[in-house]
């Protein structure tokens, strides 16, 4: 086997492992920052080793004992790790004495520990921006690079959010543990939040040149999936699965071939992914059977299942999706909320329906620059035939957008609009 294609065997265990590795080291070490610093040592033995040694049958448990044998040195050398951390040292070395099996020694807590890293690194303590960042390196394996670039931010600035998020975790001193059971609530849903949050900016993008960033779907629907699986029982989280499962199947639909976005309405329905759909109708199950019916997550995949199910726009249940929205509102209010169930009950029951929504809403704060809400009321007014305030809403809308591609969207329909 070539270097490269060691170096790029080693990537891919990499991106599988390191999450599994980093969880595992932080049980032992008891720190988020020295786990990463051992875990980036074993993958430098690694690089170092393997395209002459091979690649070993369990390459997880390789970086695993190559990381502990590099803790059990580092504390040897220090005095005063060794006074701070003697006992630790110790119990290291009795955990290989006795676990000689190290794919045993791996497998054994390797789901608790990796949903424990899930809760750190998520934890509400930190600011959402710094959660997003700590969660994708730790447990989706990116590098600092990929982060920024998925975002569209600096690297410098994803390092400083990482590097604060860990201090912040140690000078609070957040247990490497389960939360309790009245803390779960809160805490689960700020790990879904997070996972919500990448996949969102995946599908339509806040800022830049692209409409959709569908790495950032796939990195967001692994680590869904990986929760799924740490925590089978928790109803939103397989509502939070079933809705990226259903939103995924409709990405390469999303945009033409030189970028430019399609509406849903446009979307040749026969392209979407059906297995992904099927996945996503099967989640949604789950979480339905698990008593999360009305959970935030599973309306909302509801309501994206209402869409996967309609062969053709006109086939859509517009009716069955206002009701969604109509219990999402209630459930969780938001403006944002409120804009889509506008658009559903514009759908359903005509535009001036939806309008009415939107002029309740019209003087909220965070709708001043906010130019969905903008581009949707500009809609409406144009179906009611009100085209001068449409004109307006729409050219508007498209001052507000940071996107280039929804942009130029907006004001065609501008144009269109100055045509008819």
């Amino acid at each position: 086997m070539s270097d490269d294609a060691v170096r790029r065997s080693i990537d891919g265990v990499w991106r599988i492992e390191s999450a599994r590795l980093i969880a595992g080291l932080v049980r032992l070490v008891k720190d988020i920052g020295l786990a990463e610093d051992l875990a980036q040592d074993a993958l430098v033995a690694a690089l170092t080793t393997w395209p002459t040694s091979g690649i070993p049958g369990n390459p997880g448990a390789w970086l695993m004992q190559t990381a502990k044998r590099r803790a059990i040195d580092e504390m040897r050398r220090s005095r005063t790790l060794e006074r701070k951390y003697g006992m630790l040292g110790y119990e290291l070395e009795q955990a290989q004495d006795l676990a000689p099996d190290l794919d045993t020694a791996l497998d054994d807590p390797i789901g608790d520990d990796l949903l424990r890293l899930m809760f750190i690194a998520c934890h509400p303590v930190l600011p959402t921006d710094a959660r997003i960042a700590l969660c994708l390196r730790l447990v989706g394996g990116l590098t600092t690079e990929e982060i920024a670039r998925g975002f569209l931010t600096p690297v410098s600035t994803i390092q400083q959010r990482i590097v604060r998020a860990k201090r912040t975790l140690a000078e609070a001193r957040v247990p490497f543990e389960t939360p309790r059971p009245d803390e779960l609530a809160r805490r689960l849903a700020s790990v879904l939040e997070v996972i919500y949050l990448v996949f969102n900016e995946g599908y339509s993008a806040t800022a830049g040149d692209d409409w959709v960033r569908p790495a950032l779907c796939e990195d967001a629907l692994r680590l869904g999936r990986i929760l799924a699986g740490l925590a089978p029982g928790e109803a939103e989280v397989h509502g939070l699965v079933a809705l990226m499962e259903l939103q995924s199947s409709r990405l390469t639909t999303r945009i033409a071939k030189d970028g430019t976005p399609i509406l849903l309405n446009d979307q040749d329905r026969s392209r979407w992914d059906r297995v992904l759909i099927r996945r996503g109708l099967a989640a949604l199950e789950r979480a339905q059977r698990l008593g999360g019916s009305l959970g935030p997550y599973a309306l909302q995949a509801a309501i994206a299942a209402c869409h996967a199910r309609a062969k053709a726009p006109v086939e859509t249940d517009w009716t069955r999706i206002s009701a969604l929205y109509d219990a999402l509102g209630q459930l969780t209010p938001s403006p944002v909320i409120e804009i889509n169930r506008a658009v559903a009950h514009a759908q359903a029951f005509g535009p001036a329906a939806g309008l009415e929504i939107l002029d309740a809403i019209r003087r909220h704060p965070a709708l001043a620059s906010y130019h969905l809400f903008h581009a949707v009321r500009g809609d409406l007014l144009a179906k009611l035939g009100r085209t001068d305030e449409a004109r307006r809403e729409m050219a508007r809308a498209a001052k507000l957008t940071h996107n280039t591609r929804e942009r130029a969207l907006l004001l065609a329909r501008v144009e269109n609009l100055d045509d008819g």
